[in-house]
This record gives structure tokens, C-alpha cells and sequence, in this order.
């Protein structure tokens, strides 16, 4: 089934990239905020049709394809905004280990998947943490301004920087488990 919930959930967060881009850069106060909404929207959306797809029983092929590369192009779309906001070389850094990560892993899992050894490179529990305290950092990130008299840009960024980390514990513990079939010198 092509047109389902789920689907359509993750159809909505390609969409909604576009808006989080408009919304960040109004030169209006709510600016921030606005595009902090879209974004938890979007990492909201991101788990529910992921939930629904298992238990509606409307996985599709289109699904698993789309679903990644919208959370991708929206976590790399969020990051680039934050960087040009906030030009700092700690945010650079952690943008291009979360984006560089996501392209390798993404690259790893498609050619194992082409050997047959996907499973060998599969979601742990580290790369959901990861995703976790990444989508909290981002939308915390975008919000930037006080909430509730919690400094909740600082808090986004010590979890930006956590994510970075985990980000790159989990590469290496895909990279490990992935090893054996890389150094493989045989070729076909």
C-alpha cells in the first residue's frame, strides 16, 4: 500500500523542510520558535509512523526508503541553519560529525545490504539514544530563547554535543561489526 498513514507522515516531513527553512529565517520574533514547533513536529512524526507502519501493518518499500531520507534531510536542513546563525567552530564540528556520520552509515548499510549482511549493521540502542538527545538538541537549538527560566540554548548545546559523541560511538561500533566483511580482500 503506497498511500497510508504512515507514508503520509513521512511525506509530511519533507514537506515541512521548506517551512522550517521560511519560518527560521523571518525576520520576525516568534521566528525561532516557530520553526522549534515544525521541527519537533517533524521528529514527533518521525517516530509515530515508524509506530504505526508495525502496527497497522502497512510497512511498504516506499516507507523504508523514504523514511530516512526525510529524517536525514531534515536534521541536515536544521543543522545548517544553526550553523549560520550561530557560526561557532564547536556547532561546525558537531554538525559535520552528525551530518558526515549519517552519510557513511547510510552508504555502509546500502552496500551491506547489496552483500546480503544488512543485519549486520543494524539500529542498536546507542543510534536511538543518538537520534534521542539529537532531536532534543535541535529543537532546543531553534528555539534558542528562555523557557520557564531554563537556559535552553545551553541546554541544547551540551546535548548537540552528547549526540556528537554518541554519533560517533555509534559510527564505530557499525564500522566494527562491519570490519571483517570490509577487509575482505577478495574481490568478485
Amino acid at each position: 500500500m503506497f498511500w497510508n498513514i504512515p507514508n503520509s507522515l513521512t511525506l509530511l516531513r519533507i514537506v515541512l523542510i521548506p517551512v522550517l527553512v521560511i519560518l527560521f529565517l523571518l525576520p520576525v520574533a516568534w521566528a525561532r520558535e516557530a520553526s522549534a514547533v515544525v521541527f519537533l513536529v517533524a521528529a514527533v512524526t518521525d517516530w509515530f509512523d515508524g509506530y504505526l507502519a508495525r502496527r497497522l501493518g502497512q510497512t511498504s518499500k516506499f516507507g523504508a526508503f523514504l523514511d530516512p531520507v526525510a529524517d536525514k534531510l531534515m536534521v541536515a536542513t536544521a543543522l545548517v541553519l544553526l550553523v549560520y546563525a550561530d557560526p561557532r567552530v564547536s556547532i561546525a564540528v558537531a554538525a559535520v560529525i552528525i551530518v558526515g556520520r549519517e552519510i557513511t552509515i547510510s552508504s555502509l548499510r546500502e552496500w551491506m545490504a547489496e552483500l546480503g549482511m544488512r543485519a549486520t549493521v543494524a539500529v542498536s540502542m546507542v543510534g536511538k539514544i543518538k537520534t534521542a538527545a539529537q532531536m532534543a538538541a535541535i529543537t532546543l537549538l531553534l528555539w534558542k530563547d528562555e523557557l520557564l527560566g531554563l537556559p535552553v540554548y545551553g541546554i541544547g548545546l551540551m546535548l548537540l554535543y552528547f549526540a556528537a559523541a554518541l554519533t560517533l560511538w555509534s559510527m564505530f561500533a557499525y564500522l566494527k561489526a562491519a570490519w571483517p566483511i570490509l577487509r575482505d580482500e577478495t574481490t568478485d
